[in-house]
């Protein structure tokens, strides 16, 4: 009567290596900030794309008393690793990550902003410009409301520059020097002048657009401290164009350089 094998004897080595790998895949593993993944995430695929499938919070016990700093702390670490291997596009989306949680959740502006200007560099690095002028946009808008206005105006002269000559992006560009007039508008009247000539010149459609209509209405206004007039300007423009929080914040800033302003633009 012939012997018979047992399954075990009956596995190629190769099969054994493979039930192996099997048996350990399904291991439940801890979850840390060094290594956050648990049994219930896929185990294949890059691991720092598998680890952005709950950007911050993992469905399983072990991750529901991680705090928002660990998880800040974590991607961090992941963003560094990325950077000696080329993958400056992955580093780039994990400082986004991290950007919108300082400012969602921990409401670190300065943080936020320090996030978004690494991740511009690393699309520049990756010739990305779109997406990293969208993380220059991010940075121009909180240094503005921060009262960093050179530096808004920086960038928003970089930004509308590079979207000028794109035939796709270029009716952008009125709104990013629009922008940066009203920053300069709150430093200097005088500057902003000088700023909006140059802008037409850079980029005569701009002479034509509401936006550099209301920036001239706006200086005259200013410069005759007529507050009244200021006002009917903005809401001349608003009743077509809706201003957003933003718009709205800096044009009380430059209404209250002129005399017998009430603070707002009603």
């Amino acid at each position: 009567m012939p012997i018979r094998k047992s399954n075990h004897l009956a596995l190629s080595w190769e099969g054994c290596l493979e039930a192996d790998r099997i048996k350990r895949s399904k291991r439940p593993v801890r979850c840390t900030a060094e290594q956050p993944t648990c049994s219930r995430w896929p185990r294949t695929g890059p691991v720092l794309e598998m680890l952005f499938a709950r950007r911050l919070a993992c469905t399983c016990n072990s991750r529901t008393n991680m705090t928002v700093p660990s998880v800040t702390s974590m991607q961090e670490t992941l963003s560094k690793r990325q950077t000696p291997m080329g993958r400056f596009t992955i580093a780039a989306k994990h400082h986004i990550s991290i950007a919108e949680i300082y400012e969602s959740e921990l409401v670190d502006i300065e943080k936020a902003i320090a996030h978004y200007e690494q991740a511009a560099d690393y699309y520049k690095g990756e010739e990305s410009n779109s997406s990293a002028n969208k993380c220059l946009l991010k940075v121009g808008a909180y240094s503005a409301q921060l009262e960093q206005y050179q530096k808004a105006i920086e960038i928003y002269e970089q930004v509308g520059a590079n979207t000028m000559d794109n035939p796709l992006l270029k009716y952008s560009a009125k709104e990013y020097f629009f922008k940066a007039s009203l920053c300069h508008f709150i430093v200097d009247e005088l500057n902003a002048k000088i700023a909006v000539e140059k802008y037409e010149e850079m980029f005569p459609a701009f002479s034509d657009s509401r936006e550099c209509k209301l920036l001239k209405k706006l200086l005259d206004a200013t410069e005759e401290q007529n507050a009244e007039a200021f006002t009917d300007a903005v809401k001349d423009y608003d009743s077509i164009s809706r201003l957003d929080q933003w718009h709205t914040t800096l044009l009380l800033r430059i209404k209250k350089s002129i005399q017998g302003d009430e603070g707002d633009l009603k």
